[in-house]
């Protein structure tokens, strides 16, 4: 009994101190017995504190008088806290340390020198740097060829493509193509269509409709053909034709003189002048074989439509399944699942185009 009165006149005197304490005091007692309750419950032998955990026992501890930083109960000694808080004040005045050797390249920019790398086969890393000079990208050549080595990319003359699919796209820009093809009406009429069809843009222009294709008739039609070009005409270098006796010499001397060369096509060689050929393919095949046509109104409709659309619409698959005209736009948005399309029917509903609604 005297010890039981003992213990409570103790914790008595306790309380009564303890209402004397501020509220800062006694809230900071009571996070760091917490904080301490949590890495002692842990499923560990012996509790291990991380670099967090130090921080916060031991910020809050400069709070405690030197008497009642004694009383608390801790799982460490306060020498160990203190030493923490120590350490903790050092790291905040201390620069951060820096490891040895040049910054790490941003991936920004390496993914930027390998695309450079594989859109241009013939580029060197001395080339690719002056690139990224010109792009406002301050960086060493030693960089952008450390980059390209450890990505597997060879140098220029390794990784060059000397394919022939290669070789003539590159040659395409500066060919035309021109021929000449019939169709026959429903009163048995035959007209014929002459057209000229660009191999590097695949661009199709219509050049004229007529029953008899004299040589005057087709010089006239390449005279109007080249002031249709207009400065474009200084770029192209050579003009293919097939061995028509209607592609008379008045014919290659409008090209002539311009510049350009006309290369006659091999006798029962179609394949020679292969794109204009599948144009006219494409012409039948889509249009034309399905349709009646009745008279020269009706097939210059017919031609100019389907043009228009082959022009502006129908993919291909040398350009990247885009439309001729449309080389230089941007390209569609992806489509979502609210996405709406719309069609639009040409020539009777004969042949569709599907576009994103805006």
């Amino acid at each position: 009994m005297i010890r039981l009165i003992y213990l409570l006149a103790c914790q008595t005197f306790r309380w009564i101190a303890l209402l004397a304490r501020s509220s800062a005091a006694k809230d900071a007692e009571i996070l760091m017995l917490r904080h301490q309750l949590a890495i002692a419950q842990r499923n560990r032998p012996r509790p291990r504190f991380s670099w967090s955990e130090k921080a916060v026992m031991a910020a809050p501890l400069r709070i405690f008088s030197n008497q009642r930083r004694s009383q608390l109960p801790l799982l460490v000694t306060p020498r160990t806290v203190l030493r923490w808080h120590t350490r903790l004040i050092a790291w905040k005045w201390t620069s951060p340390s820096r490891s040895p050797g040049r910054p790490p390249t941003p991936e920004a920019l390496r993914q930027l020198v390998l695309r450079l790398a594989r859109e241009n086969p013939g580029w060197g890393y001395r080339r690719i740097h002056g690139e990224l000079l010109g792009l406002g990208h301050k960086v060493g050549a030693s960089t952008v060829w450390e980059i390209l080595k450890k990505a597997g990319i060879e140098p220029s003359p390794q990784r060059a493509d000397r394919s022939w699919a290669v070789f003539l796209k590159a040659q395409a820009s500066a060919i035309v193509a021109t021929d000449l093809f019939h169709i026959d009406t429903v009163f048995l009429r035959r007209w014929f269509v002459l057209f000229f069809i660009d191999h590097g843009t695949r661009s199709a222009h219509i050049a004229g409709i007529t029953r008899h294709p004299t040589g005057p008739w087709i010089t006239q039609q390449a005279r109007n053909y080249l002031m249709d070009l207009g400065d474009h005409a200084e770029s192209i270098k050579f003009l293919i034709r097939d061995r028509g006796a209607y592609f008379t010499d008045s014919f290659d001397a409008v090209f002539h003189a311009t510049g350009i060369r006309v290369v006659p096509t091999l006798p029962a060689v179609p394949r020679m002048n292969a794109i204009a050929e599948r144009w006219i393919g494409s012409c039948r095949r889509e249009a034309t074989d399905r349709i009646l046509i009745t008279g020269e109104r009706h097939l210059r409709l017919v031609i100019r439509e389907y043009a228009e659309h082959y022009n502006r619409h129908r993919p291909h698959r040398s350009l990247e399944q885009r439309a001729p005209n449309r080389l230089t736009e941007p390209e569609p948005l992806t489509a979502t699942d609210n996405t709406r399309i719309h069609r639009r029917d040409r020539l009777g509903g004969l042949i569709h185009e599907y576009t994103q609604v805006a």
